[in-house]
């Protein structure tokens, strides 16, 4: 095969063509769908004197006619360009090309999904519609004619629909205007048998919206909770941002098939199911969390994505790690700030740290892709989130506000770059954000090592900080890092509140005169950095600081530290594992204020993960993790195991669900302290487990004691288990989103028979080795399961290949999803990395490998 090649951030150059309007005709048919374009284009003075000769991008497209000025175009075509010669600074491009839907399974640009067709055309899906410039920096007006037989009822498209009929023949039309420049990207269209959940919004200036969310008849009745997160966050967005909506009408369409979570498509978002519906017995607590803020993300893109959107892909994070941070605010203030900071930590540390280590490792603005649909990461997204939270600690809330401002006024209606953004932070403040700009360009977790005397009242810290190189990057130099710390005296009093220091260079010096005794530090409050921050602890203070410390963040680090530690040390040592006398004290008092937060009870009595205990060590000891974490979780229940029935009692009330902050609290810990009894094994505690699994008036309740009951350990509860799993799946299995649950909860079970369990529900009538949701819900959950997938034998990295393999020629974006685990072998013992080495050869070695695997594989066997 050919070697794909890659695309590099300093090969940008302006486009050759602007394109001022973009009209649209697409006669839908499943296997030949018509579509005509029409472009008023005119040559861009910014990219040098005119050439006449231009070159458009397109995809498996049945080229029927070219036409320029109404007359026959000189034209070259290949399978993915059309070069046109002899062009006018000023012109018309109509052309028209055939597509066929129905066997596009990539799923990206059109395609049917369970009879409805649908779009999806971020990064570059716009180029299998029709030939068109399709990068971000185009920006055209976009007119809109969809026809289609009347057996295809509903017809959506971006923008105001300005007119529709029948036509009489068996067919009827829409026609739609967005009056907003956007690029090809952006463009959406929606047509099937769908029913409408409408509601109207009025905007902060008087303005009637409409707002429709659209979906199969037999799930509108879930759609209820995403219209009302819908306008919660259309009012925040006015009252945070000060940001109205912009048209008439607003949509929202569910689609069972899609790769992504959702789509921004101005006026016409397109979600994943997953994102939309939610119903209190078919949707847990997490699920509705979810809902909240992906609806939320896609509305706030409105601005920043789509009224300001990008450059190129390389400043893909200047719309998502902003709208990231963006919803992160919304569902903070919707909830428990503190819990949900907590949960976005957890889901970097278990996401994008790993990343940040592993040969896929790039920065937050990467300077190279072979393939930019790789290149929606946990980087580009969370980390990039991070960094514009950075900046908003080093602003403050008032300056931020002025800054934001200020890029929505300089550059609406643009497509700009990280360095725009940031240049309107330095405008706003006047602030030197220079050395904090190497948070775009540099990859890898920057640490943070801590050392602290005390003499004469004067606590001295001195900071240094460090980052491991990473692929190109073999030295870093100094990152502008905001260091959120406060000092705590022996009552746990704040002595100085939270103060922000700039760590600019490799050391720094810090100190705090005037203490009558040496205070306890309390370090990256809120997690004010994306960084490991590595200070030695005095005995005690791990648990002084799980007590006391006021930033929540920080009380919640100091009990996962005392486990970790406990853990670690444990992992190190030959003898059994056994629960520290110091750490079950700290649980037991904190499970002692169990009642005034919940959630937060249930975040810090939560072990640390299995992944990150291993991303802790240098080389990932699979089975000694295991067998401590599994030790340690016994330990803690046997330990308190009248605290948990205390607890669990006192929530076990069959009160009516309720989606808010203190009920959801409520449900986790009661989950938690069910999991933990589950872990003794004792009649009694599988009883309880198994009669909530039978008898929860909600999804969340009903799947955490499935849960539970998988994690039994081994030989106990076996038929409790069976016939657990059966009897969901018998009430379940029409219902999609359900069975994704099914599916994972067993996908990520430790139990030894784990792989073989998921290989047969590969044949389960519910799974479909096509659908995305299905795919991530056992295939990449069990990729998660690090006992499981790392066995010895290999035998999980096998299975893993296998369907890497099979998917791919169906599916390449989904299929190149499945294949990070296996890129970061170097990280385990010499057994396994050999093993997972030669299957990513295996892989490598396929013809026909498409570019979005092979970039993985090849920079993962590269190292």
């Amino acid at each position: 095969m050919s070697v794909p090649q890659p695309v590099f951030l300093k090969n940008y150059t302006p486009p050759p063509v602007l394109v001022d309007r973009c009209d649209l005709t697409l006669r839908l048919d499943p296997d030949h769908t018509r579509v005509k374009a029409r472009l008023a284009c005119k040559a861009n003075p910014a990219a040098g004197a005119w050439t006449g000769t231009w070159t458009l991008d397109g995809r498996g497209l049945t080229t029927e006619s070219v036409v320029v000025n109404d007359q026959p175009a000189d034209y070259t075509l290949t399978n993915t360009s059309l070069t046109l010669r002899d062009l006018p600074e000023r012109f018309v491009l109509e052309s028209e090309v055939v597509i066929s839907p129905r066997s596009n399974t990539d799923l990206e640009g059109l395609y049917l999904s369970s009879g409805v067709y649908c779009t999806q055309c971020e990064a570059e899906g716009f180029r299998r519609i029709t030939w068109f410039p399709d990068r971000p920096d185009v920006l055209a007006r976009f007119t809109t004619t969809i026809i289609a037989p009347t057996s295809v009822p509903v017809l959506l498209s971006n923008g105001n629909c300005l007119a529709e009929a029948d036509l009489g023949d068996g067919t009827h039309f829409a026609r739609f205007e967005d009056p907003f420049p956007k690029p090809a990207y952006l463009f959406a269209l929606v047509a099937g048998t769908l029913t409408a959940l409408e509601d109207e919004f009025v905007t902060a200036s008087g303005r009637a919206v409409r707002l429709a969310i659209w979906a199969a008849e037999q799930d509108i009745d879930k759609c209820g909770f995403a219209m009302d997160a819908l306008k919660r966050s259309m009012t925040w967005d006015e009252q945070v941002y000060g940001r109205e909506y912009d048209l008439d009408i607003y949509h929202i369409v569910a689609i069972g098939d899609f790769n992504m979570g959702a789509m921004e498509n101005k006026g016409l978002n397109v979600f994943n199911t997953k994102y939309v519906l939610a119903r209190p017995d078919t949707a847990t607590d997490y699920d509705y969390a979810g809902v909240e803020a992906v609806i939320a993300h896609e509305y706030f893109h409105n601005w920043t994505g789509n009224r300001i959107t990008c450059r190129d892909w390389f400043q893909l994070s200047l719309k998502e790690g902003l709208t990231v941070f963006r919803d992160q605010q919304f569902s903070s203030d919707m909830g428990s700030a503190a819990v949900k900071r907590i949960s976005d930590v957890r889901g970097l540390r278990a996401g994008q740290f790993p990343e940040d280590a592993s040969p896929m490792a790039h920065p937050v603005r990467p300077d190279s892709y072979i393939e930019i649909n790789n290149f929606y990461t946990a980087t580009v997204y969370q980390k990039g989130a991070e960094v514009v939270r950075m900046q908003h600690t080093l602003l403050g809330p008032t300056l931020w506000r002025k800054a934001m401002d200020l890029y929505f006024e300089r550059h609406d209606g643009q497509a700009v770059t990280c360095d725009d953004f940031v240049a309107c932070m330095e405008a706003a403040s006047g602030r030197d954000l220079t050395q904090f700009r190497r948070w775009y360009a540099q990859a890898g977790t920057p640490s943070v090592t801590v050392e602290r005397s005390f003499a004469d009242g004067t606590l001295t810290l001195t900071l240094r900080q460090s980052c491991p190189p990473t692929r190109g990057q073999p030295e870093k130099l100094p990152f502008h890092i905001p260091l959120a710390l406060g000092l705590l005296d022996a009552e746990g009093r704040d002595l100085i509140g939270t103060q922000v220091i700039d760590l600019t260079e490799p050391e720094q010096t810090i100190r705090f005169d005037g203490l009558a005794t040496e205070p306890v530090p309390s370090l990256l409050r809120g997690f004010s950095a994306p960084i490991k921050l590595d200070i030695r602890r005095r005995p005690g203070e791990l648990a002084f600081l799980l007590a006391h410390d006021s930033d929540p963040f920080a009380r919640w680090e100091a009990g996962q530290t005392l486990m970790i530690e406990d853990m670690l040390a444990a992992i190190g040592r030959d003898a059994a594992p056994t629960v520290s006398p110091d750490l079950i004290a700290a649980c037991r008092q904190t499970l002692a204020g169990a009642g005034q937060d919940d959630a937060f009870v249930a975040e810090v009595l939560a072990l640390p993960s299995e992944g990150y205990l291993g991303e802790l060590m240098t080389i990932v000891a699979v089975d000694r993790i295991h067998q401590v974490r599994q030790a340690f979780r016994r330990g803690l229940a046997a330990a308190l195991v009248e605290d948990w029935w205390r607890v669990y009692r006192a929530r076990a009330d069959g009160a009516p669900y309720r989606y808010a902050a203190a009920d959801v609290g409520r449900r986790s810990l009661k989950g938690l302290a069910l999991a933990y009894l589950g872990q003794t094994g004792t009649v009694e505690a599988v009883a309880a487990i198994a009669d909530q699994a039978q008898h929860a008036n909600n999804m969340t309740d009903a799947l955490s004691a499935l849960t539970s009951l998988v994690n039994l350990p081994a030989g106990v509860g076996d038929q409790e288990i069976a016939q657990g799993l059966a009897a969901f799946a018998e009430r379940w299995h029409t219902e999609a989103l359900v069975m994704d649950k099914w599916f994972s909860l067993q996908a990520l079970a430790p139990r030894p028979d784990t792989l073989d369990r998921v290989k047969s529900l590969t044949r389960h009538p519910s799974y479909d080795p096509r659908n995305p949701n299905k795919i991530y819900s056992l295939v990449r959950a069990f990729a998660g399961n690090q006992a499981q997938f790392h066995r010895a034998d290999g035998a999980g990295y096998r299975f893993l290949a296998d369907e890497v393999i099979a998917l791919d020629p169906i599916n390449p974006k989904v299929a190149a999803r499945l294949v990070p685990p296996l890129g970061r072998f170097r990280r385990f013992d010499a057994g396994r990395a050999a093993l997972m080495r030669t299957e990513l050869q295996r892989i490598a070695a396929r013809p026909g490998l498409s570019p979005d695997v092979y970039e993985i594989v090849a920079k993962s066997l590269e190292g």
